[in-house]
Order: C-alpha cells, then structure tokens, then sequence
C-alpha cells in the first residue's frame, strides 16, 4: 500500500492495485464520497492525484478496519476535513502575517 514517491497523477487501474480494491469499487466510492472528484485526462481517462489516494486509503481504512457503514464513513471523513482550516484560510491568515511583518520592518 506504498504510494510511489515519483509519481504525480496516477491511472484507476494504478490506483486499484495501489490500494487493493477492484476498479469497481473505486468508481462506486467517487459516487458515495464527495471528496474523491479525479479530473479525466484528454483520454477520458481518470487522473488521480496523491491527495486523492490519501484520502482514498482513509476511506479504505474506515470501511474495513473500523467497519464503518458508507454514510458513517461519509460523516465521519466530513469531519475530518472540516477540521483541517481550508487553503483560502491559511493564505488569508499568511498574507496578514506576512502584511504585519512588512509593516514593522519599514
């Protein structure tokens, strides 16, 4: 379940052996989970990205080592990423730091 340091964006087929889940499954999950949304590649094919199998091995884990239901690992990865401060936050906090420090070095 290692995924390659080297590698960008990642085939389904990629990431079904990746993770160790069929193809099918992994389509299914894009369905049932909001958070799983890969772009396709010109080729129509879906292109995932390491965040994508991240959070794809934390659904994994939440279906079949915590046996969780599908809408309890919904809820559940919900709240895990509404904990974590989204990017527009941290950039507006890091421009006023950054507008703070500016300001006292001038």
């Amino acid at each position: 379940m290692k995924i390659p340091d080297d590698k960008r964006y990642f085939r389904i087929g990629e990431v079904s052996r990746i993770i160790g889940v069929e193809p099918s499954v992994l389509r299914y999950w894009e369905s049932e989970f909001p958070q799983i949304r890969p772009p396709r590649a010109d080729s129509n094919q879906r292109t995932y990205q390491r965040k994508d199998l991240d959070i794809i091995l934390e659904i994994k884990r939440l279906l079949y080592d915590e046996k969780l239901t599908i809408n309890g690992a919904r809820q559940k990865l919900k709240k895990q990423t509404s904990s974590i401060p989204s990017m527009e936050d941290t950039l507006r906090k890091l421009k006023a730091e950054l507008k703070d420090i500016a300001e006292f070095l001038s």
